[in-house]
This record gives structure tokens, C-alpha cells and sequence, in this order.
């Protein structure tokens, strides 16, 4: 192994081989460390209880840091990755000494992990030099965390300063989970976007302060309006995201209507200079996603969607609602029954014919949603004959 005096530091310079083969191990090992960390870490301390979902997801993103510590060399605080754990922190109040400590943990077991490693591990010549690289990897990090809360407060990162509503990292975030979460109770999860109607126009006919007085009071009037478990965040310039989960189609397509209108009634103001009252309209996005087990909701395409969904609404008009639904491949067979008008013996029937398969999906037998879509439209037109 080729080690070199490095002069400027004192230390020893690591291989760049042997860096990045640590890094790989550490990345291979990742699901080991992280569930090894969690259930080691204390996770009743601090201001709030720390749920083991948290916690993993705190450890993966650690992990992957400690990968970018160790071939680097060090840590960027203002990268992408510290912000991310930023946004993570703050989410849950999660104190500096938690923080450390579960740095410190997960650096013990990263070190237990490599010892095995038959080309670096506690029984080869570069052990020493291994387990001092991990050790370092993991100061930098915590060093890089500690540079960035002092130049840049955590408030900052979960916290939009003009409608103090959340930033759209915490969308990021919490977005990915809550379609877990619903997955995991096959839930409908909904996401409404709501996008002030021609802002920089009022900016421009009434001053360019407006803009931002109304974005204040948007923020005001919706954090008061949804429920305390809805995520409502400042998703871009002139847009506010709300995250409704366990909410259905039919209720959110109702909350974003109410939403147009109390807006509409609301948020008019008065122009100082000419003394004339202007409404302030909204045009909204509504997407909602159903998920089952073993069929997870794309939390990028969710996003896609409701973007399109946006610019279909503006397109129209403006001041309006455009909804898209996105429904599982598969269908649960007590829904086909009520699709198709019949009941558990006559889906078994259709089975047998052939006109339906049946697949086995996690501990559920389901159908193909488009054969039985496909057979309530022939019944239908059937009918009308």
C-alpha cells in the first residue's frame, strides 16, 4: 500500500485507492450500520422523541456523508448534503449532543463493520491507517455541521422568513415518508399546489411591495387554515405547497376549491395610490395518489404531476382547479366487485373464464386494474344497448 508523508498536516496521506475502497465498503454496508446505529442510539433524549423512522433516515444520510468525508478528505458546509441535514435536524429540534452521539455511534460501527474486510480489515497492514481515515471522516463532519450552524441558523433552513411557512427543503424531505406511510396503510395521499395569479403584473400596476405583503399574508391564512399534521411550505417564488395526507380525492378537490374562493374573498387590498380595491386570485393543483402494499407512490412523478396539473389550471383561465388522479397498477378485489357490480363469487367466476388473472402482491391477491376497467366499460355499453 503506498503511503506518503504528508508535510503540510503532519499526517499520513491514505492512498486515494484506499479511500474510495473504504468508501464503497461503508456505502455496501450502509443498511448493517444505519439499523446497527438506530438501535444503539438513545432515541427518547432531547426536546421531542425521536421515532426509529426518523433516525433511519437521519442514518442513511450520515452514512452517505461519512462516504464523502472519507474519499474527499472533507466536508463542504454549505454543500447540498449538510443543508439536507440541516433540514433533518431542525424537523425535529434534534440537539447538538444527539447529533453528536449518533455521529459518534455510527462511526463505531462503521469501524466494526471495515474491521472484517479482508482487504483493509483489523487483520491486514492498513488497518491503522483505515480506522484513523473513518475516525477522521467523521470530525470533519461534525466539524462542517458546526461551521455551517454558525454562519447559517438551522431556523433559516426549516423556515421561509417571509410567509414563516416551511421551505420547500422540508417538502423534500417529508415528502418520500409520508408516501411510505401511506403505503403502509394504503391511504390516499393528496398534494395541492396554489399559485398566486399574475403576481409580478401586481407588482408592477400597484408597486413591488404588494407582492410580498400578500405572499406574508397568503402564509398567515393558510398555516391557519389546514390541519396541524398538513404540511404547508413555500414550494417556489409565487407558490405554496400543502401535503394533506390520509385525504382523499373527492376531499381535496373540496379543500382546494374552498382555498380559491377564500382567497378570492380574503386576500383583497387596497392600492394607496388610487385608493382602488384589486382582488388577488389563486389558481390551484390538486394531485392525489393511492397506494397499496407492495405498490409504493412515485413521490417524483406525485410532484410532476401537480406541476403539470399547475399549468393546465393557469392555462385555463386562471382562478381555477385542475385535479389528476394517480391509481395503483393493481386493484384490491373487494373495489372490483363494487366496479363491476357483483360480488366475490362472481370475480371468482371471471377468474375462472379467463377474463381476469389474479396476482399475488405482498400478503393480497389483486387484480389488473385496466382488465377490470376494461370489462365495467363492456358491461356498460352492454347495457346502454
Amino acid at each position: 500500500m503506498n503511503i506518503n508523508s504528508d508535510h503540510s498536516g503532519g499526517n499520513p496521506a491514505i492512498d486515494v485507492d484506499l479511500r474510495r475502497h473504504v468508501a464503497n465498503h461503508l456505502a455496501d454496508r450502509r443498511d448493517v450500520i444505519v439499523a446497527d446505529t438506530v438501535a444503539t442510539f438513545p432515541l427518547s433524549g432531547g426536546s421531542r422523541r425521536l421515532d426509529a423512522d426518523y433516525c433511519v433516515r437521519l442514518g442513511n444520510l450520515i452514512t452517505r456523508l461519512l462516504c464523502d468525508a472519507v474519499v474527499e478528505g472533507r466536508l463542504d458546509a454549505r454543500g447540498a448534503g449538510l443543508s439536507e441535514l440541516a433540514t433533518i435536524v431542525a424537523e425535529r429540534e434534534m440537539s447538538p449532543e444527539q447529533l453528536f452521539t449518533f455521529v459518534h455511534i455510527a462511526m463505531g460501527t462503521a469501524i466494526d463493520e471495515l474491521s472484517l474486510d479482508q482487504r483493509a480489515g483489523a487483520t491486514t497492514e492498513p488497518w491503522p491507517q483505515v480506522a484513523q481515515i473513518v475516525r477522521r471522516g467523521s470530525f470533519d463532519l461534525l466539524a462542517a455541521w458546526t461551521t455551517r450552524s454558525m454562519h447559517m441558523p438551522l431556523r433559516s433552513a426549516i423556515e421561509d422568513s417571509l410567509t414563516t411557512l416551511h421551505t420547500r427543503p422540508v417538502l423534500d424531505a417529508v415528502l418520500p415518508k409520508e408516501c411510505c406511510r401511506a403505503e403502509r396503510f394504503e391511504h390516499w395521499l393528496s398534494m395541492m399546489l396554489i399559485d398566486i395569479d399574475d403576481l409580478s403584473g401586481i407588482n408592477r400596476a400597484h408597486g413591488y411591495g404588494v407582492g410580498d405583503r400578500i405572499l406574508e399574508r397568503m402564509g398567515i391564512l393558510l398555516r391557519a387554515y389546514f390541519r396541524q399534521h398538513d404540511w404547508v411550505v413555500r414550494y417556489a417564488e409565487d407558490t405554496i405547497a400543502v401535503l394533506l395526507p390520509e385525504t382523499t380525492p373527492a376531499d381535496a378537490l373540496t379543500l382546494a376549491d374552498r382555498t380559491r374562493v377564500m382567497v378570492e374573498d380574503r386576500l383583497t387590498f387596497r392600492d394607496y395610490r388610487t385608493d382602488q380595491r384589486a382582488a388577488v386570485t389563486v389558481s390551484v393543483a390538486v394531485t392525489s395518489a393511492r397506494a397499496l402494499e407492495g405498490e409504493p407512490i412515485d413521490h417524483e412523478r406525485f410532484v410532476l404531476e401537480a406541476e403539470a396539473a399547475l399549468v393546465r389550471a393557469k392555462g385555463g383561465g386562471r382562478n381555477r382547479v385542475e385535479q389528476v388522479e394517480l391509481l395503483p397498477r393493481l386493484i384490491a378485489i373487494e373495489e372490483a366487485t363494487e366496479r363491476l357490480g357483483t360480488t366475490r363469487e362472481g370475480i371468482e367466476q371471471l377468474v375462472a373464464d379467463g377474463s381476469l388473472d389474479p396476482i399475488k402482491a405482498g400478503r393480497h391477491v389483486r387484480l389488473e386494474r385496466a382488465a377490470v376497467e376494461a370489462l365495467a366499460r363492456a358491461a356498460g355499453s352492454g347495457a346502454s344497448e
